[in-house]
C-alpha cells in the first residue's frame, strides 16, 4: 500500500449572502462545485497558496481574515498495477475577502467554472462535501477548527 499526502488552501469568500464557488472537473469529467483553492507547492505558504489557487481558478485577488480551521480526509483507492493507495488530504480552510480583480473562468486547469451563488442555493448543488465543510467552519467558528462531524 502506497501511502499519499496533499496538503491544500481554501477559500471561503462569502459577501451579500453570496459565497464564491469554483467547478471542480474530476479525471472522468464529473463536474461538482469547490471552494475554490488547491494544494500547497512545496516551500509554500498555506496563505500564499490560498490567495495564488483563488486567483487562477476565480480571477479574484483575495486576502485570508481568518482561519476556520484544518479538515483531514482519508481515502483508499485502487492504483493500477494492482497496487492501492493510502491517500490522506488535509485541507486548510481560510475566511476570505475580495480586494481586486474580476471574475472568470479558469482555462486549463482543474476548474472549468467560476460563480457566486446565494448561500440559500448551496444545498441544491451538485458539490464536493468540502463546500459543507467549509461553510460549516465559516458558520460556527469552532474553537479548535473542526466540524464536530468531521474526522
Amino acid at each position: 500500500m502506497v501511502e499519499e499526502l496533499r496538503v491544500a488552501a481554501y477559500a471561503v469568500c462569502v459577501r451579500d449572502d453570496e459565497i464564491l464557488l469554483a467547478r471542480w472537473v474530476a479525471g472522468d469529467g464529473i463536474r461538482q462545485w469547490t471552494l475554490p483553492g488547491g494544494g500547497m507547492d512545496h516551500g509554500e505558504d498555506p496563505l500564499d497558496t490560498v490567495v495564488r489557487e483563488v486567483e487562477e481558478e476565480t480571477g479574484y485577488r483575495v486576502e485570508a481574515t481568518a482561519l476556520l480551521g484544518v479538515d483531514s480526509i482519508r481515502r483508499r483507492y485502487s492504483r493500477r498495477l494492482g497496487t492501492h493507495a493510502d491517500w490522506q488530504g488535509l485541507r486548510i480552510v481560510y475566511a476570505c475577502r475580495v480586494t481586486g480583480g474580476e471574475l472568470r473562468h479558469e482555462t486549463g486547469g482543474s476548474t472549468d467554472r467560476a460563480a457566486w451563488y446565494p448561500l440559500a442555493d448551496v444545498a441544491g448543488l451538485d458539490r464536493v462535501e468540502l463546500v459543507d465543510t467549509g461553510l460549516a467552519l465559516w458558520r460556527e467558528r469552532p474553537a479548535l477548527g473542526r466540524v464536530a462531524n468531521n474526522g
